[in-house]
């Protein structure tokens, strides 16, 4: 009985062991490709990030030419431009959203452009009780204005499903529906240019709304990632080596 014992147990670890030579390096594979594609995202976020940064500094170039970009398929978001026309104040639209820890909305108005299109300009943001257009008169500048920022990209569809719904009935939007915040308006969405503008920190009369909201927010964390992977890679290796030193050590 005790051989028979003796001799399950020989063939469970024998084949452990076999297992253990097809599995391990499988994983180790795995891990290292896992850290390989995190260094190739390294290098793409990285280039992102100075393509940005190339963008945003650039002399700023009208939003005609902006379009005409789009429109060829070059990216456009966060390139440097400037727009010149006469602000809808009557059809400005409400962007939940916080600013330096406080509370409140980015207000979205119509330029009027001289070509007879409209651009929705992200003019700053405004605490939570100055909503009413009417706490805030000097705000709402009159005539031809330039506005010089940041061409920002369209939104195609709710960033998340955690994303409330917009309301259009009280006029606060919780993500930047460029289609719907132009019909809410009333402006013929082929009038509408493609795209946001987010004007600069450029001072306003009774310094509101605040401008220079602008925050490029992408996270750059694929260099741990990747140390991480490839750091779990070689402890696997190491253990299993030393595990095969053991079972050849008498």
């Amino acid at each position: 009985m005790v051989e028979q014992t003796d001799a399950v147990g020989k063939t469970s670890r024998g084949w452990r062991f076999w297992a253990g030579l097809v599995l391990v390096p499988l994983a180790i594979a795995i891990l290292l490709s896992l850290g390989t594609w995190q260094v190739n995202r390294l290098h793409w976020k990285e280039s992102l990030l100075t393509a940005i940064d190339e963008r945003s500094h650039a002399p700023a170039i009208d939003v005609s030419e902006i379009a005409a970009r789009l429109a060829a398929g070059e990216e456009i978001d966060y390139r440097h431009a400037t727009a010149s026309g006469r602000f809808l104040h009557d059809k400005e639209r409400h962007f939940l959203a916080t600013f330096d820890g406080q509370s409140g909305f980015y207000l979205y108005t119509p330029l009027e452009l001289a070509d007879g299109r409209f651009l929705f300009v992200n003019r700053g943001f405004v605490p939570y009780d100055r909503k009413d257009a009417q706490t805030r008169p000097e705000s709402l500048v009159e005539g031809q204005q330039t506005v010089t920022g940041l061409a920002r990209a369209r939104l195609n569809e709710k960033p998340s499903s955690l994303v409330p719904d917009n309301n259009e009935a009280t006029n606060i939007f919780y993500w930047k529906d460029l289609t719907r915040m132009a019909a809410s308006t009333g402006l013929p969405e082929d009038r509408v240019l493609p795209f946001f503008l987010d004007a600069d920190a450029t001072p306003v009369p009774g310094g509101l709304p605040k401008g220079g909201v602008t925050q490029v927010d992408l996270p750059n964390s694929h260099l741990q990632y990747a140390i991480t992977w490839y750091g779990l890679a070689f402890a696997l290796a190491a253990v299993t080596i030393a595990g095969l030193f053991r079972r050849r050590t008498p």
